[in-house]
């Protein structure tokens, strides 16, 4: 909404409009009139919307220039000449804009005191012919009737518009204003059954004005509906065409400041966008700390998936998830997406799915999660000033190291290897998925991400595994910040170790970033590696962990556990290699992955059936 109102009078002399000026602030008629009021401006704490008000009084004297300037700045002009309005005036102020860009009007018929008749049926016709003319108002400043009036129609045609959302031509809302309003419709149907229920109903009465509505009066909205239209109550809830009904009708009565309250609470500015403000809110995050949501914002997405998994498979299935993003300007996931993390056997991405995406685009790209939590109304259905109040930034890695123990849910694994290793067969299984359902995978789908969970002695932590291209000699600082390190070789190409082996001594030598080495491909024949040192044997020199043996070659879904001891490790950096390599260890985490990876899912299943 604009901070201030700028309002111009315009005529020819001797019409009334410094009297006019001078009668509203003084409150009486003037004795002696001037030829132009000065510029005043009326403080935001005495005017009906408590905002600012400048109004100025046109001069005959002005250049045509000059009033282009004045109508430039304004933000709404009042007309008070009725006889040259559409030879003269109207034209003069449309001519250096375009149709979507005219300038508010209100005409006025003045010194209605000297008059018998009413100007309205002159005023009236003229109204109907130019759709940028808000109203009109008779006035007289002697009698002071429908001054403080005139100045409310004036500020009140600024602030909530007709223009944006309704056209007089077709006598109906405007697509942008339909489409608006469909998305807080969509936000406010909390069950998702396409009805706004007397409890929904009440939540966006609160939402939008602070205040229930009393029974009967929520009654009467939906009979007033019902007198109107045959489909607008359904199991006396209000359904979409009868929400925009109601608004058009708000419109229609001149109740448009109703709609606006509306859409404004919603985050939509003047021009039926969402503002930069609603949608990113400013979150501040200090170095080498990392995004995570919290708890607040899991129910809260949980609940999105749940009003959207209508079969209530633990899925989102293409139509499912188009219905979810229908609140989006645009398709937000693309199939790279169903790559990134666990789908179904039919490729649908799963609960699990769902939550590990979310979680990585908080990670990676907190600004991008907080525009779809907008987008998704975070911060009004649960009622918080903003989205971030979903988001948690972590303490300082260098911390958790001194401390030896982290908070953090979230940690990244970089995967290199040389082209050809098994790096992208080693993301997708980490996502469950073999080698004969990795090759129905199309080549432009194939994503550099893989999220997911883990469970380290009981707790349920997020890895995310990122492929970093095989460039020995320009890898960023980008590609080596990570947690944890993944680096992968295939056993039966004997020079897929070395650069494994180059990689670490040139960036990982001395870093305290834990590394493994991955032996890919364990199915196949081992073939010697033309290095220096034996795979084994270069672990054994630099006290790594003996080399981890994969193969996604499988019938069932790859095993996770190499998964399990790369968070781990990512969680306990400062661990010596004599613990890592304790077989005990490793044994109390995969246990522990198993047993809650279980009960996790069967928990989702019951609370399902509970709804």
């Amino acid at each position: 909404m604009r901070k201030d109102v700028r309002i111009l009078l315009v005529g020819e002399p001797k019409v009334g409009k410094t009297s006019l000026i001078m009668s509203l602030v003084s409150e009486e008629f003037p004795d002696e009139v001037p030829l132009r009021a000065e510029e005043i401006t009326i403080p935001a704490d005495v005017t009906p919307e408590r905002v600012p008000t400048h109004i100025v009084d046109y001069s005959g004297t002005y250049t045509r220039t000059s009033l282009y300037d004045e109508t430039h700045m304004a933000c709404i002009a009042v007309l008070m000449s009725m006889p040259q309005v559409t030879s003269h005036w109207i034209p003069l102020i449309n001519e250096r804009t375009d149709k979507d860009s005219r300038l508010p009007l209100i005409l006025v018929g003045n010194k209605s005191d000297l008059v018998e008749h009413s100007s309205m049926e002159t005023i009236l016709p003229i109204m109907n012919q130019y759709s940028e003319i808000e109203t009109c108002v008779e006035c007289s400043a002697k009698n002071l009737k429908n001054i403080s009036e005139l100045f409310y129609y004036a500020q009140k045609a600024v602030l909530h518009p007709t223009g944006p959302l309704y056209s007089p031509e077709d006598k109906e809302m405007k697509p942008s204003c339909i489409k608006a309003l469909t998305r807080i419709f969509k936000i406010s149907d909390l069950d998702n059954d396409g009805i706004l229920n007397d409890n929904e109903l009440n939540f966006f009465q609160r939402t939008c004005f602070n205040i229930p509505l009393a029974p009967q009066a929520l009654e009467d909205v939906k009979n007033v509906v019902r007198k109107n239209m045959s489909d607008g109550v359904k199991d006396n809830g209000l359904t979409l065409k009868g929400f925009l009904f109601l608004h058009t009708l708000f419109i229609q009565r001149g109740r448009h400041e109703t709609t606006w309250t509306v859409l404004r609470r919603f985050g939509y500015d003047d021009d039926l966008e969402l503002t930069q403000e609603y949608l990113f809110p400013l979150l501040k995050i200090p170095p080498d700390c990392t995004t995570e949501l919290n708890h607040n914002a899991y129910l809260f997405l949980q609940s999105v998936f749940d009003k959207h998994d209508k079969d209530r498979d633990c899925a989102l299935s293409p139509d499912e998830l188009k219905d979810l993003f229908k609140v989006f300007p645009y398709m937000p996931w693309g199939p790279d997406v169903n790559n990134t993390v666990c789908t179904n056997e039919q490729g649908w991405i799963t609960y699990q799915g769902y939550l590990s995406q979310w979680t990585l685009t908080t990670y990676l790209d907190v600004q991008r999660c907080l525009e779809y939590l907008g987008y998704l109304g975070y911060s009004i259905i649960q009622e918080q000033e903003s989205q971030t109040a979903a988001v948690t930034i972590t303490r300082n890695k260098r911390i958790d190291l001194q401390k030896k123990q982290t908070q953090r849910s979230v940690f990244r694994c970089n995967v290199l290897g040389a082209r050809g290793s098994g790096k992208s067969g080693f993301l997708q299984a980490f996502l469950g998925r073999n080698l004969a359902r990795q090759k129905r995978i199309r080549e432009d789908h194939m994503s550099y991400y893989a999220m997911s969970t883990t469970y380290v002695y009981g707790q349920e932590k997020y890895l995310l595994l990122h492929e970093v291209l095989p460039d020995f000699e320009f890898l960023s600082e980008a590609d080596l910040a990570c947690d944890v390190v993944c680096l992968v070789y295939d056993i039966s190409n004997p020079r897929s170790f070395e650069y494994c082996a180059k990689v670490y001594k040139k960036h990982f030598l001395d870093s305290k970033t834990p590394c493994v080495i991955i032996a890919a491909k364990s199915d196949l024949h081992e073939a010697r590696q033309y290095y220096s040192l034996s795979p084994l044997d270069f672990c054994r020199k630099h006290k790594l962990h003996p080399p981890q043996m994969f193969t996604c070659n499988t019938d069932e879904a790859p095993s996770k556990d190499i998964c399990t001891k790369l968070t781990t490790m990512a969680m306990y950096p400062h661990m010596t290699q004599a613990d890592l390599k304790n077989s005990t260890f490793w044994l109390r985490a995969s246990v522990g992955a198993t047993v809650f990876a279980v009960l996790g899912f069967a928990m989702y299943k019951a609370l399902l059936k509970q709804r």
